[in-house]
């Protein structure tokens, strides 16, 4: 017996995957799997690797769309592979994807591609934005994570590296990054 395993992913914690989850339901699926992940990357995606585990021979599994799934072609050349080699199909509920056919196939991999045009355009429109803003004096960067006060204070009172990391919950990178140690002929 044959299944379609449903998989759907939101990129961030505040989108919603219910409708994915509801045409995926409506497509027939007997299991499906969510998570909200950033699909530029295969790495902690849990719920996609366990519906690539699930996966048996004839079996499908199905997304609604296939940038749900891959924003790269490498990424979706991966999924791909792993799919075929469980001898499983992969479709698409709202593209004409579908690798049991050769028409499918074609198709799927023309969407990698422009799935992966898009981040790459997105990412150019991103880094455009923060150049513009830090001419214009607005773009200050990312707070920073480590208390640079703190970790000067500590080492004032004659604390070392490891100890300053561990009171403060930072690595000892962070404290030399702070300290500067290698401009300076400060001991710590």
């Amino acid at each position: 017996m044959t299944s379609i395993i449903g998989y759907a992913r939101a990129s961030t914690e505040d989108q919603d995957c219910s409708i994915q989850e509801a045409a995926l339901r409506d497509a027939g699926c007997s299991l499906i799997r969510s998570e909200r992940k950033s699909g530029t990357t295969l790495e902690g995606r849990n719920e996609l690797s366990l519906c690539l585990d699930f996966l048996r021979e004839g079996d499908t599994l199905l997304v609604t769309r296939i940038d749900r799934l891959a924003r790269s072609v490498r990424d979706l050349e991966t999924i791909v592979e792993k799919v075929r080699k469980r001898g499983a199909f992969l479709r698409a509920t709202e593209q004409p994807v579908d690798t049991s056919t050769p028409a499918g196939k074609a198709f799927l991999q023309m969407l990698g591609v422009f799935a992966e045009f898009e981040t790459a355009l997105r990412r150019e429109r991103q880094l455009e934005g923060i150049a513009k803003a830090k001419t214009l004096g607005v773009y200050k960067g990312r707070k920073p994570s480590v208390d640079a006060d703190a970790v000067r204070a500590l080492r004032d009172e004659g604390i070392g590296a490891s100890e300053i990391a561990r009171r403060l919950g930072i690595g000892r990178a962070s404290v030399y990054r702070v300290l500067d140690v290698g401009k300076s002929s400060e001991p710590i």
